[in-house]
């Protein structure tokens, strides 16, 4: 395995106290103390949060008054265009809209941009489109709220603009010299990240927003709450599918609309859902996260994001199954091309540019919704800030991914001058630029960087270093109690050192799995299977018979026999 450093987890706190309290282990109580759950009402929420314990809607800023609004565009009967966006979040927001209204009476029809013809977000000209095809109301859904000018041209040209948007705002100083959002003139502005929000938990992703407001309207119209909560799904799928920290709200959610997803209303989910072989009973974060989210979101990558729209708008099995199986169809076509530029990418950086801190790498021939993706794939591999670029119509557009320890909007604010267009947060990026500058912006990122060896070396976090003997069918059904897992609520990973390798061999019909059987030193053994090149693995274990490992217990079915296993993530062999 690549070189990395293992960590463990030392945060403190009386998990026998917590354990007693809530009547979990002290295993558990450890374990959600290490992702930073503190307190009875944070930890209570954790465990055994119920849709009741949602946030009130009310405390999204502008909320009711968007309610209002869109009240009076039913009574005036006056046509409302929403426009959303291309990824799974857009879909999924403009979709709840769409049917929230419908439901209510409103005249309404959608729009979402074209990732390559025009970009994220609405544009110029959406709104003269809209002006001129008589829409009275505009209602932008995860996008908006950084569009200054184009709302400001809807106003001039004579439209009301509701704003529902979740991501971060832009700032100015004012002449008094304090900091204020810059907000665009908007009829109201639905963000829980705006400075005066009272929302207790911001983090949440457009759908939510979306969702929340389709919850007031709903509620005033005194329409049966079933009908708000079978929407609830669509509100969980995009907040798994755009990486939303899974704590706090997101995480009740998320719960609840996989309980709903086994046996949905919705038949584009439900055909999705077939068309990937998916067992409707077990379908959890990861799948929405590696198989249904990234289905959705390939139609806006290779065609248009309205194809998914329609999947979740079909009204007939039928219809619903063709589209289902054409996202699939486009998503496996996706990963072959996605697949060859990882490939392509990996060679130029062995050949060129292995002594670089920063990656760039010009693949003239990768589809542009595609970089982002390979820029990660590349960054997961040599664990370096990546930027893959691409060919387009004004020169070059990139996408980037980074490592911790290198904020990358940062590094483009330093080289702005070569670029055309940039924006994006420390994790990640996107820019344009002349096709003249890239070989410059390469040397400038690389001399601006101030990274260090121990930078490129990944953390590999252990919440417990647990012996063997802890680990039982008891144990493995208590951590199912912390799902889902997901961004901001890992998998838990524990550790063992110096065990011993009774036996080792290799299975599959690929040799991609690797069965042991694992010794500690109190003799307490437990079988384990290890993920990878099976022939690698023997070649690096050699002649040695001791590992540590980094791993998460299961339960094996074979034949109708229950046997407790480990998988092992992470290892080192003892010389």
């Amino acid at each position: 395995m690549t070189e990395e450093t293992w960590m463990l987890y030392a945060k403190k706190a009386d998990f026998q106290e917590i354990g007693h309290k809530f009547h979990i282990s002290p295993i558990l109580a450890r374990l959600i103390r290490n992702r930073d759950v503190v307190g009875d009402e944070a930890i209570e929420r954790y465990l055994n949060g119920t849709v009741d314990q949602m946030h009130s809607p009310e405390l999204l800023p502008d909320l009711t008054l968007a309610a209002g609004i869109l009240e009076q565009k039913i009574s005036a009967g006056a046509p409302v265009r929403i426009v959303g966006d291309y990824d799974i979040d857009g879909v999924c927001s403009t979709c709840i809209l769409y049917q929230g209204l419908k439901r209510l009476g409103v005249k309404v029809d959608y729009e979402i941009p074209d990732r390559v013809k025009d970009g994220y977000g609405i544009n110029e000209s959406i709104i003269q489109a809209a002006s001129e095809d008589g829409i009275d109301t505009i209602l932008t859904c995860d996008n908006g709220i950084a569009a200054i000018s184009q709302i400001a041209l809807a106003k001039e040209l004579g439209m009301t603009v509701v704003v529902t948007d979740h991501h971060d705002i832009q700032t100015v100083v004012s002449e008094d010299g304090k900091e204020e959002d810059l907000l665009p003139p908007a009829d109201a502005l639905v963000n829980p990240k705006r400075r005066d929000s009272m929302y207790p938990y911001p983090q949440i992703c457009g759908a939510m927003v979306a969702y929340k407001l389709i919850q007031v309207m709903y509620e005033r119209a005194g329409i049966p709450r079933a009908e708000w909560l079978d929407m609830m799904e669509l509100a969980a799928v995009s907040t798994v599918g755009d990486v939303m920290k899974l704590q706090d709200e997101n995480r009740i959610v998320v719960k609840e609309g996989l309980k709903r997803l086994k046996d949905t209303k919705n038949l584009g989910l439900r055909a999705l859902i077939e068309a990937n072989q998916l067992d409707p009973e077990k379908i959890s974060a990861y799948h929405i996260g590696f198989v249904i989210g990234p289905c959705l979101n390939a139609g806006g990558r290779l065609y248009t994001a309205k194809l998914a729209l329609a999947l979740l708008l079909a009204e007939n099995e039928e219809k619903a199954r063709e589209r289902a199986l054409e996202l699939k169809n486009l998503n496996d076509q996706r990963k072959d091309m996605t697949q060859k530029g990882v490939d392509e990418a990996a060679v130029q950086v062995e050949e060129r540019y292995m002594e670089d801190k920063v990656l760039v790498v010009f693949l003239p021939d990768c589809h542009e919704s595609l970089a982002g993706i390979v820029a990660g794939r590349i960054r997961e591999r040599y664990h370096k800030p990546t930027l893959i670029l691409t060919h387009s119509e004004e020169g070059a557009k990139g996408s980037g991914r980074s490592i911790e320890a290198y904020h990358m909007f940062q590094g483009l604010v330093e080289v702005q001058d070569l670029l055309t267009k940039f924006g994006g947060h420390p994790m990640a990026a996107g820019f344009s630029l002349p096709l003249e500058n890239v070989d410059e912006f390469r040397r400038r990122l690389n001399e601006n960087a101030k990274l260090t060896p121990e930078d490129f070396i990944p953390k590999v976090w252990i919440d417990i270093a647990l012996p063997f003997e802890y680990v039982d069918e008891a144990l493995i059904e208590e951590l199912e109690r912390l799902e889902p897992f997901g961004q901001g609520n890992e998998k838990p990973q524990f550790a063992q050192k110096n065990l011993l390798v009774r036996s080792a061999r290799v299975m599959g019909k690929n040799r991609n799995v690797v069965k042991l059987m694992l010794v500690n030193e109190r003799g307490a053994a437990l079988d384990a299977v290890v993920f990878t090149d099976g022939d690698l693995f023997l070649e690096e274990m050699g002649n040695s018979r001791r590992m540590d490992v980094v791993y998460y217990p299961t339960v094996n079915e074979y034949n109708g026999r229950r046997t407790v296993q480990i998988v092992v993530r992470n290892w080192k062999f003892r010389g």
